[in-house]
């Protein structure tokens, strides 16, 4: 087996990310592959869940359980292109994803880098390898739109 296409799958999470633009949510994707394959792809759905969890990979992660029929995610990698928050970095390593590939890191609330290094803490029992950067810019680029979009309507 060859090494992973970090670009297609990412290609993949950012065009949930579009979707999200679509439906006026702040604009991250994710992804989750196993065995080469996608088995759930989301966005984040915050204002129409009206559901503070309802981040990309927290929406994935929930997909990925039902599709594998089992919280463990042993094997799969996680493609999300914004750096994850502390609360999704917790689901991520509750769940047991052996990978995560992001796009934009996130100096305001970054819990993979950034603020906290919380995939990769030896205090805890579950570690997740890291990909950074893959599609950074893009991936980066539609969120700085969507906010700068947001700040020129007068809204948060």
């Amino acid at each position: 087996m060859g090494l992973p296409n970090h670009e297609q799958f990412m290609a993949q999470a950012y065009a949930q990310a579009q979707a999200a633009l679509v439906a006026d949510e702040v604009p991250v994707g994710a992804v989750i592959v196993r065995e080469g394959s996608v088995i759930a792809a989301a966005h984040n759905g915050r204002e129409q869940l009206r559901d503070p969890t309802a981040h990309a990979e927290m929406v994935a992660i929930t997909q990925a359980a039902a599709a594998l029929d089992s919280w463990r995610l042993e094997g799969c990698t996680l493609y999300v292109t914004l750096e994850p928050c502390p609360m999704c970095a917790g689901a991520i390593l509750q769940a047991r994803i052996s990978t995560v590939v992001y796009g934009a890191p996130d100096p305001k609330a970054g819990a993979v880098d950034s603020l906290f290094q919380l995939l990769n803490d030896s205090r805890l029992n579950h570690r997740a390898e890291v990909v950074r950067g893959v599609m950074a810019e893009p991936c980066g680029q539609i969120l700085t739109d969507f906010f700068v979009s947001k700040r020129r309507l007068g809204k948060k």
